[in-house]
């Protein structure tokens, strides 16, 4: 850890942090400095990050669409580490089918977990974020808020939402010390998308649908989050910033 880490002395609490993108931005704020509180809802899984990371990492075994887990999850960091200044939403997920094949039920999931679930997040941590008058949240959207993608529409729905929502709360809040941005990535190699990555003609497809040739992998979205929530970005709320090797902008966003 170099003397100028980025993060040094911060906190953050991690919703989703044992997920391909979780796990990641969990080891890189901890290499640049910082403390992370990982969120998630299998116990084992936490159990192997605490044992990479030790004591830089509190591990806390939750449910991310209960409001009752994220507010105890909350009390019991700011308890342990004094405070939450970071905020990293990598809970979602991935529902490719048409509108006509969309159930009610893989719609009203799509929104609970991609939309109500960074939602209840944000609640939780906001009030001592403004007691301290300082905070970034940073949300995971995707490419398909926006560019307009082929059986996506309950994830484009969920995850324009929250787009909404974090424009909204960065003008609520833009004076009182707190940001919120979000990063739309592409389709990105984690477990979750794994299904997509061992069938060659969807990756394939897939390749061809990024401009710059490849899909892309947990760091590079990890790497734009940090950016947002690091104090290099201290100007910037309200943005939703595309992490996606160009599909977005090569569709015509």
């Amino acid at each position: 850890m170099s003397a100028m880490a980025r993060f040094a002395d911060r906190v953050a609490i991690i919703i989703g942090a044992t997920g391909g993108l979780g796990a990641e931005l969990c080891a890189q704020y901890i290499a640049d400095g910082g403390r992370a509180v990982a969120f998630a809802r299998s116990e084992e899984k936490l159990r192997a990050l605490k044992a990479r990371h030790g004591d830089r990492l509190l591990s806390i075994v939750g449910d991310a669409t209960l409001e009752k887990d994220l507010n105890a999850a909350v009390q019991t960091a700011e308890s342990a580490f004094g405070r939450i200044d970071h905020l990293f939403h990598a809970v979602g997920s991935i529902t490719l089918k048409s509108l006509q094949a969309t159930s009610l039920t893989d719609f009203e999931s799509a929104i609970k977990l991609n939309l109500t679930a960074p939602f209840l997040a944000m609640k939780a941590v906001l009030p001592g974020m403004l007691a301290r008058r300082y905070g970034a949240v940073v949300c995971v959207s995707s490419a398909a808020a926006s560019a307009g993608l082929v059986n996506h529409e309950a994830l484009a729905a969920a995850k324009a939402g929250l787009e909404g929502l974090i424009r909204s709360a960065a003008m609520t809040y833009a004076k009182r010390g707190v940001r919120f941005n979000a990063v739309a990535p592409g389709l990105v190699n984690t477990p979750l998308a794994g299904f997509l990555f061992q069938n060659p003609a969807a990756l394939k497809a897939s390749v061809d649908m990024h401009p710059m040739g490849r899909t892309g992998e947990p760091a590079d979205v990890a790497g734009a989050m940090l950016f947002l929530a690091s104090d290099a970005a201290a100007w910037i709320t309200g943005a939703v910033l595309p992490a996606d090797g160009g599909l977005a902008a090569g569709r015509g966003r």
